[in-house]
């Protein structure tokens, strides 16, 4: 019998590192709808609200953990534009579950020139619906919208390559400029 549990126990564990739970969300604003507003602190300890930027397009992304490969790629990728951003009319905004103080680390690590807010009482993430856990941790999934300047979300990226994230995001950006 204790064989048997083991042996349970064990694929559990191993099923919960490769699934992601999405028992938070059960919905996301579609694109269309106005963004969800917050109040959240960036590295800085400065507070942001979603009407800061009225005006500009808004890239609001969410990632899963500072410091890991995925999320370090991510965030440096946007660094590493933030002049096409800025030529764009568009603020970048990072947001995760870490607090103030490891956003801080983060950000003066990799040099990130732009807020990473700290959502740490999860109220974004339950807004935007991008509240999941992976490996018995509570996260944020990795997605990401773009706002525009009158608040509403125009384009919502539910499976966001770190890679190439930065690159999409521009020319949607582009695209929706030239209609405007």
């Amino acid at each position: 019998m204790k064989n048997i549990f083991l042996k349970m126990l064990s694929l559990t564990a191993v099923i919960s590192i490769f699934v992601w739970a999405d028992a938070y969300t059960d919905t996301q604003p579609a694109v269309g709808d106005s963004a969800p507003s917050f109040k959240l602190q960036d590295q800085n300890g400065d507070w942001h609200t979603l009407g800061d930027y009225k005006g500009k397009y808004v890239v609001l992304f969410f990632y899963p953990k500072d410091g890991t490969p995925g999320c370090t790629t991510e965030a440096c990728n946007f660094r590493d534009n933030i002049f096409a951003f800025d030529d764009l009319n568009t603020q970048i905004l990072g947001i995760s579950l870490d607090d103030v103080d490891s956003h801080k680390e983060f950000s003066e690590k990799y040099s990130l020139p732009y807020p990473i807010l700290a959502d740490v009482e999860k109220e974004s993430a339950v807004d935007y619906g991008v509240l999941g856990k992976f490996m018995m941790m509570t996260i944020t999934k990795r997605e990401s919208f773009i706002i525009d300047p009158d608040g509403l979300i125009v384009k919502h990226y539910k499976n966001v390559d770190p890679d190439k994230h930065t690159d999409e995001v521009i020319e949607e950006l582009k695209s929706l400029q030239k209609k405007a």
